[in-house]
């Protein structure tokens, strides 16, 4: 279901979690085509989809509801760090940290006792997590591993297609 795109604020979509999450999939925030179709990922340049499906089965073709039920089916969870903030347009950079809200990120994955790997859509999803969610995990921390992903937006076009896909083939020893 779409949903209004509020040009100062952008705010998050609730988690995808299955029954038995193996790998937590986190971004910072979703863009603004994303946030209008009210869909993970929607930007149709965005390699999210293409590199995930890969290695799930979870092809871009799919109705978007039954690729989130695949893949919460294959062990992945999606969300994002930050709950809400102040950003013109789609861009990590133009996130206004000072206004942001973060998710409950650490009861999400103290909750989950199967979830093995929390991958980072790249960097900054990876820095906000170390920063944020980290030290609210105590011992719980030792048991995860943590995986920094390139980012699949368009914008980060520094990597080619296949050196993304072998960095993202890594999800793939957390699911079997």
């Amino acid at each position: 279901m779409a949903r209004p795109v509020d040009a100062d604020r952008a705010r998050s979509f609730p988690p995808l979690v299955g029954a038995a999450p193996r790998v937590l999939i986190l971004g910072s925030l979703p863009g603004r085509v994303s946030l209008s179709a009210g869909e993970y990922y929607a930007h149709p340049r965005n390699l999210f989809w293409d590199l995930v499906g890969k290695y799930t089965g979870v092809s871009r073709s799919m109705p978007y509801a039954k690729r989130m039920e695949a893949l919460a089916a294959r062990g992945v969870a999606l969300w994002d760090v930050v709950q809400e903030a102040r950003r013109p347009g789609s861009l990590d950079a133009s996130i206004e940290f000072a206004t942001a809200r973060h998710n409950d990120i650490a009861s999400l994955i103290l909750a989950q006792a199967t979830l093995r790997a929390v991958a980072f859509n790249g960097a900054t999803a990876a820095r906000l997590f170390t920063r944020q969610v980290l030290p609210q995990l105590g011992e719980r921390a030792a048991t995860l591993r943590l995986l920094s992903l390139p980012s699949t937006s368009p914008a980060h076009a520094s990597l080619s297609l296949a050196a993304k896909r072998a960095a993202w083939q890594r999800i793939v020893d957390q699911l079997d």
